[in-house]
């Protein structure tokens, strides 16, 4: 179970801590315990209820009647009003609070929801993203465990797989080819999903290879396939010390291909990238590739 300072759900939840000790105080909406030395602590169940609380709030709903409120009836409520395609931090919040309740179905609905009426890529650049970085923030703080995670992990892998199902094959003779793969080691694979997903919707080719890829194999394929562009993504290896040795080796067993290097020890300053090599800071700047690589295929020769 988490502990949060009032400082730490202000941030969660975007309510001023001052607003937050006016809720307490006057509507009895967290109800904190204090430390031996006289300070407030909040649990998940509190930040869980400050979320649902926010919601609501900026629907219009008054304070005072939502204090009045049952878990469950502020559960149903939350997801009866979520409708609004642009009120991204609504979403957000009731994302973060079905998570907490462990409640899939409330997950299930809420993603759907805003699937729905965003398009399935503007949802996960507006609502999944900032969900996740929000997630990352309380596993910092020590409030999500691991099944708070895989709870999440596997049910927008299931969201990526489907939306990427439903998209017409792409013959790879007619298109520039792409390969996706993720290093030996390296098992994030949720961003990894989504380019494949955005590649396709694109019209582009992919061959994806998916997770834990020795370097020999990848070697292999290029040799086949001739891909135009290789992706991966580096969430927790290499180890950094290692990463320059990587680069150099993938540029290699690349060598004709553009190669795009994405996530957090992709990021490392210290490395020298070899030539025709790109790193991407951010989602938008693979979107932004993945377009160009559109519109040059499309032009006339």
């Amino acid at each position: 179970m988490g502990h949060f300072s009032i400082s730490d759900l202000e941030q969660l939840s975007g309510i001023k801590a001052h607003t937050i000790r006016i809720w307490e105080q006057r509507y009895g909406i967290l109800r904190p315990v204090r430390t031996a030395t006289n300070i407030r602590t909040y649990c998940d169940d509190d930040l869980r209820r400050l979320l649902n609380v926010a919601t609501l709030c900026s629907r219009g709903y008054r304070i005072s009647k939502v204090a009045q409120l049952s878990e469950q009836e502020m559960e149903q409520a939350v997801i009866a009003c979520n409708d609004d395609a642009n009120n991204y931090c609504q979403q957000v919040h009731a994302l973060m609070a079905a998570m907490l309740a462990m409640d899939e179905v409330q997950l299930n609905q809420l993603l759907n929801g805003s699937i729905r009426r965003m398009g399935f890529e503007a949802a996960v650049l507006h609502i999944v993203y900032p969900f996740m970085q929000r997630i990352g923030v309380m596993w910092q703080a020590g409030s999500v465990n691991p099944a708070h995670e895989h709870l999440v992990t596997h049910l927008l892998r299931q969201k990526i797989m489907a939306a990427t199902d439903s998209l017409p094959a792409v013959r790879p003779a007619d298109v520039r080819r792409w390969v996706l793969f993720l290093p030996e080691g390296e098992m994030h694979e949720l961003a990894l999903l989504f380019m494949n997903f955005a590649l396709r919707s694109r019209g582009h080719h992919v061959l994806y290879l998916g997770q834990n890829l020795p370097i020999d194999g990848l070697a292999e394929v290029c040799q086949m396939y001739q891909p135009h562009t290789v992706c991966t993504v580096l969430t927790a290896v290499p180890d950094r010390t290692q990463l320059q040795e990587f680069v150099e080796e993938l540029r290699q067993v690349c060598a004709s291909a553009t190669v795009l290097l994405y996530g957090p020890v992709a990021q490392a300053e210290s490395v020298v990238l070899p030539p025709h090599m790109v790193r991407l800071q951010m989602m938008t700047d693979f979107l932004a590739f993945a377009d160009q690589m559109q519109e040059a295929v499309a032009e006339p020769a």
